[in-house]
């Protein structure tokens, strides 16, 4: 909250005092001479020399108000809070009618420092002074709400016990922005590194932390990504084998690899192959604009991006609202607004899309909170809205800023950044167990490798989890080509099929029934291709028939669409088809049973 008012209080005092005409509130000459120079200095960005020349022109006259309202000002953007509420509310004191806006601000200021008794008071007052400004006048609206918000949030606090992930991850400099791997095997996040070489004297890079014995590692330095410049607010797919950034400089080979942006900042990707990252690529004018684009999280499915996109001017970012872009055949579709009740006309940031799918958190002042940025989570809804936000609660939200929340696979644990006492310094990363009335829908897992039959050579291949009663592909990824491992989440919720593929390769299909399944149990898979070969053969697992009869289910037609594909796709191939059956029933009765299961597949095969 401190940043955003920092902005908006510079905005309208500037523009007051630079109006034509209007008179000071003194006509001491001697007054209004060091208060003019007290406000060059601070044109110059000269703070102590414009405080030194402003205290000397109080002297001549204590109730001069306009040095009040800049000592206020400079104080704020100085982080002296404490003195910016002196100066404002002496010179609300003085004449209450000169600068009313003083009021909202004021009621700012004590919301950003958890005073809400003092916040309300000062809202209402601002309120009652007739005043015109929409935005504002919305923005005290929605302050009043947030105090009493708050009063009740902080009798009713939720159960909340940070855990330092320790010295291997977190050090004197600042850790934040983590990600994970599906399985909470591999951690990235971003350090802040002072370095005298860097572009700027310091540096943000990316490191990797793998989980060991339930105990975190050394971490590494992610060396093909990062640079000299400032790699940040990343994000990995589930199996960590892309990764998505922000990066805020086109820059040339100086200070690492070369990356050409759009805008103020852009989102780049890197694909990792074996250990090794490719050199990061801009996703391109359909997601990078001439604006501030960051915050990427990606989702599970594969085919959607979430992430932040604002305005830099002069006075900063603004306008900030949460994008989302669909993937469709390889290609980013132009990115536009998230539908629903998220965005606000205030600032949103820092979004996370949740395995499930469905379940989004970000950090938000738009909302009701208690002040600042608080962390928020909505639901999609069935018409691909996003549902009303619901405040995480007290204290996992306070009068601080909080931001950059990450919720496991499981839903149960969360991660953040806090620079909170008894860490190692600065921003350390920390894990809490995620009040169940704020979770997501569990989500486990897959992982295993794929590889070719014969050779047992590994193998990249295309995975495709699939919702049985829809037929919507839920999840779509790729094995390692170098490794041929792969990790694919697998919401808890339905019946799926998963279905391999590779060119060259019979397809391999398995079968999950996740109705009621306990999400700690995850599965491991060896996933064996055969090349397309006289003789070689596939279990068709997605395909069923109620007992001892054999008309196809419904669920049964995302398998067998498969197949015709598969078919269209290599026209020279003769297949034969059969059926089989359990071993309720009579030898003869079984064997026509299973006769009549392989015709219907052939039936419904030729009306492809």
């Amino acid at each position: 909250m401190r940043i955003y008012f920092s902005i908006i209080f510079l905005f309208i005092t500037t523009m007051f005092f630079a109006q034509p005409g209007i008179k000071y509130s003194t006509t001491n000459k001697k007054a209004i001479k060091l208060y003019e120079s007290g406000k060059s200095h601070y044109n110059l960005l000269e703070f102590e020399q414009a405080i030194t020349t402003l205290q000397s022109s109080l002297t001549k006259d204590p109730n001069f108000i306009e040095p009040h309202l800049l000592l206020s000002q400079i104080y704020n953007e100085t982080n002296q809070l404490d003195k910016a509420i002196i100066k404002l509310e002496r010179a609300m004191q003085i004449d209450p009618t000169y600068f009313p806006t003083g009021f909202y601000f004021l009621g700012e200021m004590y919301l950003s420092t958890g005073d809400y008794n003092k916040s309300y008071s000062y809202f209402m007052q601002y309120l009652d002074s007739s005043p015109r400004d929409k935005k504002t006048i919305s923005r005290a609206n929605l302050g009043i709400d947030c105090c009493q918000f708050a009063v009740k949030a902080m009798k009713n606090p939720k159960t909340f016990d940070p855990i330092n992930l320790g010295d291997k991850v977190n050090t004197a400099n600042n850790e934040y922005y983590p990600c994970l791997t599906a399985d909470e095997q591999s951690l990235l996040f971003t350090r802040e590194i002072k370095n005298s070489q860097a572009y700027r004297g310091s540096h943000e890079d990316f490191f990797v932390s793998d989980k060991v014995n339930d105990k975190w590692e050394e971490p590494y330095n992610v060396r093909e990504i990062n640079t000299l410049y400032n790699e940040g607010a990343p994000t990995l797919s589930p199996d960590g084998q892309v990764l998505i950034f922000t990066a805020c400089e086109s820059i040339d080979d100086t200070y690492g690899p070369g990356r050409n942006g759009l805008g103020s900042c852009d989102l780049f990707f890197a694909q990792k192959s074996g250990n090794q990252w490719s050199q990061a690529q801009n996703l391109g004018e359909k997601i990078n604009t001439r604006y501030w684009e960051s915050q990427p999280s990606f989702s599970a499915d594969g085919l959607t991006l979430f992430f932040v996109r604002g305005k830099y001017g002069a006075n900063g970012i603004s306008n900030q609202d949460i994008y989302f872009s669909k993937l469709v055949n390889g290609q980013w579709q132009k990115a536009t607004k998230i539908k629903g009740l998220v965005n606000t006309e205030f600032e949103e940031e820092s979004v996370m899309i949740h395995p499930d799918g469905k379940t989004l958190y970000f950090s938000s002042n738009g909302h009701v909170g208690l002040g600042g940025l608080d962390i928020f989570m909505s639901t999609l809804q069935e018409d691909d809205t996003w549902g009303k936000p619901v405040n995480l609660g007290y204290p996992i939200n306070t009068f601080n800023n909080e931001n950059s929340l990450l919720v496991n696979a499981q839903g149960n644990i969360a991660y953040f950044a806090s620079n909170r006492e008894g860490g190692y310094g600065g921003l350390d990363l920390y894990h809490f167990e995620l009040p169940e009335s704020v979770r997501p829908t569990p989500v486990t897992f897959a992982k295993g490798k794929v590889f070719d039959i014969l050779s047992y050579k590994k193998l990249g291949a295309r995975f495709e989890l699939i919702d049985l009663e829809t037929g919507r592909t839920i999840i779509e990824s790729y094995s390692d080509s170098k490794t041929g491992e792969f990790l694919v989440c697998l919401p808890i919720e339905n019946d799926y099929a998963l279905n391999v593929s590779k060119n060259g390769y019979l397809f391999y299909s398995e079968n999950f029934s996740l109705k009621n399944h306990d999400p700690t149990k995850s599965f491991t898979l060896e996933i064996p291709l055969s090349k397309i070969r006289v003789g070689n053969s596939i279990v068709l697992n997605n395909v069923f028939f109620d007992s001892n009869k054999y008309e196809l289910k419904s669920t049964s037609k995302t398998e067998l669409n498969k197949l015709a594909t598969f078919l269209i796709q290599n026209p020279k191939l003769i297949v034969e088809i059969s059926g089989h059956t359990d071993d309720v029933g009579t030898d003869s009765n079984n064997l026509t049973l299973s006769s009549n299961r392989a015709k219907s597949v052939v039936a419904y095969l030729a009306k492809m």
